[in-house]
């Protein structure tokens, strides 16, 4: 193989390409020469043959000088970054950071908005008063900026839904301002935030209307900065709170809730929040100062919006807050409770409390649900108007039959009965008692028998059930007139079965009396006490410890005695029965006497609630003691 022929440079083309010969004619060199002095004398290269004038300085030298001026034209940067040349260090390395103006300007709005949150975010951590008046003033323009803007496009949301969007932040930004009442509640008045904040309860979008009703039932709670405060504290926040709702009422807060009650739609989640809290703020309200629960039902259609939301059948939380808000509004104010019966109130609260006839609550909710149905129901039947028409609505009769199924109504019913029964112009309401069988599940609940698998005799009822119990008998005795028919069925049912009835109010008087013994001695032990430490005891002491006898076992002897005393004087054998099962625990009738003495002392002359002074008029509570204290003190002595 021939190597040399592998290597073998190939020969390089021919072409028409002028060379220069090997030595230079003097022509050549002479035209040489005459080039260089015209490149010279114009500072450029003369174009070459056929090229334009225009093209003259395109292809010019460039000089050592040219090249520093270079470096000096700042106006060249790569993709057009604004610093470029600003950001390069001391030796002149990393060049800009590849981002142009437009996206210089986008980055630094962000960074700026990013420090104003950072900012907003101190301010609702150390909510100092200059924190609060920042917090405001955002609330403000952004609710003014808002304003603004659906004025100007009512028709386009497109220019209006970022400003939605920042009004509902600033909303959410005002919450934590519960947690420092003293200093932002002031200057949520004095600055007039609170009626930028109560304007907003008619903005068109109902969601902004959600917002504003969260901050205000967050604002008005009645814990509101309390948590680990000192007496001092606590006693500053209330005053702060109730500057707060003083000048919410002043600018109709309790109006614009109730009409925002019928714009709200419950299938949505978000509505039926804004329920529930509406609700809470007349809670919130209402605990500040009961009074103002005559207001609300005068000035406002809320009680027929109650009466409405409780009859819908599916239970929901709603629905058991408005039978709570209900009960608080009927509790101690007659106005209410007047205006309640005309707006059907009693029919409404029977149908509710009629689903409850054959079968239980669900769960706790709704049996504080139904509970608070019945407890509206017993606060209204204290007057004489709603007794009526409960007696028109077939109540009693109703309540009979929830008796009989023995169900968790069953107590709540029977207390009902002792509202309606009791007075002294209940007799309509005894004798439809009657009428409807109630005699037999009545004695039934006395003797026990609550439940239908319970045997005759096993246990006695509970206490609420056992004073409500002697309640209605006791409402028997004082209402039906004497020898008439129901009054006689009622006395048999003493006779039958070897008075076992009266048995039974012998065991509840021994054990009411056990119980207020003990309740004595603790209060003998407080009385010592008191006059050891030289303190007198004064009237207010007297009651109070009165009260407490009552709680502690008074009460259910008061009862039981009343009625003894009644059946005793009516029918001979009872007396001997009664007397005799007395003896054997060294007691007697001068007993009961002295418990009715204790009654009459303590009881309060009733005013005439039929009208009617002539002799036909029904007797008051405390003539009818003084009257079986005499039969009775005359028959012991005889």
């Amino acid at each position: 193989m021939d190597i040399d022929s592998l290597f073998k440079v190939p020969k390089l083309p021919s072409g028409t390409k002028r060379k220069l010969p090997d030595n230079p004619s003097p022509e050549m060199l002479k035209k040489m020469r005459m080039d260089t002095s015209s490149t010279s004398s114009n500072g450029s290269a003369a174009p070459p043959n056929g090229a334009s004038a225009s093209s003259k300085g395109k292809s010019r030298a460039v000089t050592v000088e040219e090249v520093e001026d270079v470096d000096a034209d700042r106006s060249f940067a790569p993709g057009g970054d604004a610093d470029y040349f600003t950001e390069e260090d001391d030796e002149g390395r990393f060049f800009g950071g590849g981002l142009t103006s437009e996206q210089k300007e986008i980055l630094n709005i962000f960074e700026s908005a990013q420090n104003e949150e950072e900012e907003f975010q101190e301010d609702l951590e150390i909510m100092s008063l200059a924190a609060i008046k920042r917090i405001l003033i955002r609330f403000e323009r952004a609710a003014s900026k808002n304003q603004d803007q659906r004025s100007k496009y009512p028709d386009d949301p497109t220019k209006f839904i970022d400003s939605e969007a920042d009004l509902d932040a600033a909303l959410k930004s005002l919450l934590p301002l519960a947690q420092s009442p003293i200093i932002a509640y002031p200057e949520l008045v004095e600055s007039g935030t609170i009626k930028v904040l109560i304007g907003l309860l008619a903005h068109e979008n109902a969601d902004i209307v959600i917002d504003v009703v969260e901050v205000i039932h967050e604002l008005t709670d009645e814990d509101v900065g309390n948590e680990g405060e000192d007496e001092d504290d606590a006693e500053n926040n209330q005053t702060a709170l109730r500057i707060l709702i003083e000048h919410l009422l002043e600018n109709s807060i309790m109006e614009l809730l109730v009409d925002n009650l019928s714009r709200l739609n419950e299938s949505e989640e978000s509505d039926r929040q804004g329920v529930f809290h509406i609700l809470g703020i007349f809670e919130n309200i209402l605990g500040f100062d009961p009074k103002l629960a005559t207001g609300l039902v005068a000035n406002t259609k809320i009680l027929p919006w109650l009466l409405t939301r409780i009859e819908l059948k599916q239970y929901d939380e709603n629905r058991g807050y408005a039978a709570e808000l209900l009960s608080i509004l009927l509790q101690d104010n007659t106005d209410n409770r007047l205006a309640f019966g005309k707006m059907d109130g009693v029919e409404a609260c029977l149908k509710v409390i009629s689903q409850y006839r054959r079968r239980d609550p669900a769960d706790a909710d709704e049996t504080e649900f139904m509970e608070n149905v019945f407890d509206t129901l017993c606060s209204a039947l204290i007057e004489r108007n709603i007794k009526d028409l409960f007696l028109a609505a077939e109540g009693p009769d109703l309540m009979v039959l929830i008796m009989k199924e023995k169900l968790q109504a069953m107590s709540r019913s029977i207390k009902t009965l002792d509202y309606a029964m009791s007075g002294t112009n209940g007799t309509a309401m005894c004798e439809a008692f009657i009428e409807a069988l109630g005699l037999k599940t009545l004695f039934a609940a006395l003797m026990g028998k609550t439940s239908k698998k319970q045997k005759q005799g096993s246990s006695p009822p509970a206490n609420e059930d056992t004073q409500h119990v002697l309640g209605i008998i006791l409402s028997l005795f004082a209402n039906l007139p004497s020898d008439s028919p129901a009054r006689i069925r009622v006395l048999a049912k003493f006779v039958e079965s070897n008075y076992e009835k009266v048995d039974r109010l012998l065991d509840i008087r021994d054990h009411a009396s056990n119980r207020l013994k003990a309740t004595d001695a603790d209060i003998e032990v407080e009385k010592k006490a008191l006059i050891a430490d030289g303190e007198e005891v004064g009237s207010e002491e007297q009651d109070a410890w009165y009260l407490r006898r009552l709680d502690g076992g008074l009460f259910n002897l008061q009862s039981v005695d009343y009625i003894l005393a009644w059946i005793i004087m009516e029918d001979d054998g009872i007396r001997i029965h009664v007397e005799r099962m007395l003896g054997r625990k060294n007691l007697s009738v001068r007993d009961i006497v002295n418990t009715l003495r204790i009654f009459y002392e303590n009881v309060d002359e009733e005013p005439n609630a039929d009208g009617n002074d002539g002799p036909e008029r029904s007797l008051s509570q405390k003539e009818i003691l003084y009257g079986l204290i005499s039969a009775l003190d005359t028959d012991t002595q005889s």
